[in-house]
């Protein structure tokens, strides 16, 4: 009978998820430069063109992809008395993962790319997504289906349900035809492979980076308060409400073209009514802190934890009302969506990943907390300074942009040229430099608290699974 918890490949996957948010960041901070000093530009595979996909597939599928496999492996053992199911197939998702990742940093500079936001990566390399992800499906659900437990904690639905829909986002629309090793034509084409694009690209925010990030949520922001979920009832419903909405937003990021009416409108519509699941599972978060207040005065991880249910909270209210038709039409195109992304990507996944890391770290090293508490502390309020920098500049940028681009002259004319914008645009590109470059420099403080921690301690690969007592005869 296995009486050890799997904790070498959590182990692994935190510690990468703090090295690829480091990697994936300064990209970040070299492409917002970029944009400022144009000679920056310096060869073919360092131009903003290549490096931008770079960025965000670094961001979202290297250091959140790590951060959810860290968690999720070590949630589902945790909440399910069990050790991983195939432990050799658990290690494959790691080592597979990290080639993944080597990969796109490799052809994407060169310009090896499908041109599909967030899915640029070409068919050999989706092929091996595919085999990683089904196999972690495998460990996932394995672990479910031998768990000891009679009861699957709530955490564990959100990372299911992440893992399923994921799967079938990336095959359906990394459908492609190969004409060559590095180059493919997309199975769909029009309107139709804009929608279908759409349909990926809002659920890749939706189910990768929120259902599995709410996953973590349920289960660290209670462990850290020490209490238990506000209401479970309102976490059943929060699922189920949720997963099923958010299928259907995508056409909101296809107003004003091509798509028919009445699809814009029902993206529309589902992105107005996702604003209720959104903040029920908001206020369930921070609600769990009833009772335990005070913990927030001295604790800087569940301070990151809970400013990143805000964030959440805001970012959520954001995305519906953008997706308004009326309003679209001054956000579209504008910094506004910039913003509107990285308040989500850097306030609510970066920082509950990176309160959930503090949490993870010392326990895969035998220890009860990180080296300096002081070090978390500063570090929160970098990153909070960092992120309100940035997303403010590009609000007060994408909605000059919107205002300039539509102004016109008595006559019918364009009262401001393109360049005039671009012009106007350039103090706040500065100001989210600043903010990338603080958030950055949070990152680094990180990695100096997490290296005194982990130096001259042991690798805690293997952790005793306590045993249940038999139930009582009724």
């Amino acid at each position: 009978m296995e009486t050890t918890y799997n904790y070498k490949v959590v182990r692994q996957f935190a510690i990468m998820t703090l090295i690829w948010g480091i990697v994936g960041m300064l990209v970040g901070v070299i492409i917002a430069a970029q944009l400022i000093w144009p000679e920056l530009n310096a060869a073919s595979f360092l131009s903003y063109g290549r490096l931008r996909p770079l960025h965000t597939n670094a961001v979202i599928f290297a250091f959140g992809g790590c951060a959810l496999f860290a968690t999720s492996y070590y949630v589902v053992q945790r909440t399910c008395q069990a050790r991983l199911f195939g432990s050799g197939l658990a290690a494959f998702t790691f080592w597979g993962w990290q080639l993944v990742i080597l990969l796109a940093a490799i052809t994407l500079p060169l310009g090896y790319t499908s041109g599909k936001e967030y899915a640029e990566l070409e068919w050999p390399i989706d092929i091996l997504i595919t085999l990683v992800w089904v196999s972690y499906a495998v460990v996932f659900f394995g672990t479910i289906v031998k768990r000891k437990t009679p009861h699957i904690y709530v955490a564990n639905w959100f990372f299911g349900a992440f893992i399923l829909t994921v799967a079938v986002l990336h095959v359906v629309n990394s459908a492609a035809m190969p004409v060559s090793f590095w180059k493919s034509y997309s199975a769909y084409a029009g309107v139709q492979d804009a929608m279908v694009q759409w349909w990926y690209g809002h659920n890749a925010v939706g189910f990768f980076l929120t259902a599995g990030f709410l996953g973590m949520m349920y289960y660290f922001i209670p462990k850290q308060a020490e209490r238990p979920v506000y209401s479970y009832r309102l976490s059943v419903v929060h699922f189920w409400a949720l997963i099923f909405t958010y299928m259907w937003a995508g056409p909101h990021h296809l107003h004003y073209t091509a798509l028919p009416d009445w699809a814009q409108s029902v993206g529309m519509l589902f992105s107005l009514i996702l604003l209720a699941p959104s903040w029920g599972g908001m206020i369930n978060g921070i609600m769990t802190l009833s009772g335990a207040w005070h913990k927030l005065r001295t604790d800087p991880i569940l301070k990151f934890l809970i400013t990143s249910l805000s964030f959440y909270g805001m970012s959520t209210f954001e995305g519906p009302m953008m997706s308004i038709k009326t309003v679209n039409a001054l956000s579209h195109y504008t910094d506004w969506t910039v913003g509107h992304v990285h308040s989500g990507a850097l306030g609510w996944v970066a920082m509950i990943s990176i309160g959930s890391l503090y949490y993870l770290i010392p326990r895969m090293y035998g220890r009860t907390e990180m080296y300096s508490t002081r070090l978390i502390t500063l570090h929160f309020w970098v990153s909070t300074i960092g992120v309100v920098l940035y997303i403010a500049a590009m609000w007060i940028a994408g909605v000059m942009q919107g205002l300039m681009w539509r102004a016109v002259n008595s006559d019918g004319t364009l009262t401001y040229s393109f360049v005039e914008s671009v012009k106007a645009t350039y103090p706040f590109y500065m100001i989210r430099l600043l903010g990338g470059v603080v958030f950055f420099a949070g990152m680094l403080i990180m990695a100096y608290n997490v290296w005194k921690t982990v130096a001259g301690s042991k690798a805690y690969n293997e952790a005793p699974i306590p045993q249940l007592k038999p139930a009582a005869a009724h």
